[in-house]
């Protein structure tokens, strides 16, 4: 059986976003593809347009919650939803990537609006055989 990429969980009214992977950054970037399918179903979310994130923090966690608020900036700001992402980390800083598309309320039909990543149950952890997992609690 093939591990989660990602995954939600309960927390009160709000909403938890988990990401998997064998980097620290591919965790980063499915826990970004969990933000998105808080909204909407991933499989509608084109992947036309490509949005440059950069950020930087004193540690993994605060860089963590800085690029989930990132990219719900950036899907306020655009009017828009994202389903493909990359992300490069060298140090606390990282360079990332977004593709998406300007929301359409009748194919997305986006359930929630994301108001942003909350240091609640946050978490940036590697396990013995080297996976790593990130998680928080987004406000909805």
């Amino acid at each position: 059986m093939r591990e989660p990429q990602w995954e939600h969980f309960a927390h009160q009214a709000d909403m938890g976003v988990r990401g998997f992977g064998a980097s620290k950054a591919e965790a980063f970037e499915r826990a970004a593809l969990a933000l998105t399918a808080v909204i909407t179903d991933l499989k509608r979310v084109q992947p036309a347009e490509l949005i440059d994130i950069h950020c930087e923090a004193p540690d993994d966690e605060l860089l963590f919650v800085d690029w989930l608020n990132a990219l719900v900036y950036e899907m306020s700001t655009r009017n828009m939803l994202f389903s493909r992402f990359e992300v490069h980390l060298e140090g606390q800083k990282l360079d990332g990537k977004a593709w998406g598309e300007t929301v359409d309320v009748v194919r997305h039909q986006p359930a929630v609006e994301v108001k942003g990543a909350t240091y609640t149950a946050l978490r940036v952890s590697q396990d013995e055989a080297g996976n790593w997992c990130v998680q928080c609690v987004v406000d909805v």
